[in-house]
């Protein structure tokens, strides 16, 4: 048994033919041009549709990016104005010049 596997080992393999088996055309075994062709265009689309998707990516994380800006610029407004408010009315809750008996210096003050 020994001997046989040592003789299959050391049995040299034929080379291959370089023709074809008979039967069987250039054509059947190539892709040939039209091949080449369909390759090229599914290659030419997948990078446009990558590169399509890479700008949408970026577009949509841009309007976010501002979005979140304006958002906390707008925070930012209504936490300056709140400040403005307190330190108009000295931070007591009522408006300068009023000492919560009438109207300031006589003067009405319109209805908000």
């Amino acid at each position: 048994m020994h001997s046989l596997l040592l003789s299959l080992a050391t049995t040299p393999t034929p080379l291959p033919t370089p023709t074809l088996r008979d039967g069987i055309s250039e054509d059947q075994v190539t892709p040939g041009l039209l091949g080449f062709i369909m390759t090229a265009f599914f290659v030419v689309a997948t990078a446009l549709l990558i590169v399509d998707m890479v700008r949408r990516i970026r577009r949509v994380r841009y309007r976010a990016q501002v979005e979140e800006e304006r958002m906390a610029a707008a925070a930012a407004a209504d936490v300056d104005a709140a400040d403005a408010q307190d330190g108009l009315d000295g931070g007591t809750g009522q408006e300068p010049g009023h000492n919560g008996t009438g109207p300031a210096n006589g003067v009405s003050r319109p209805r908000e």
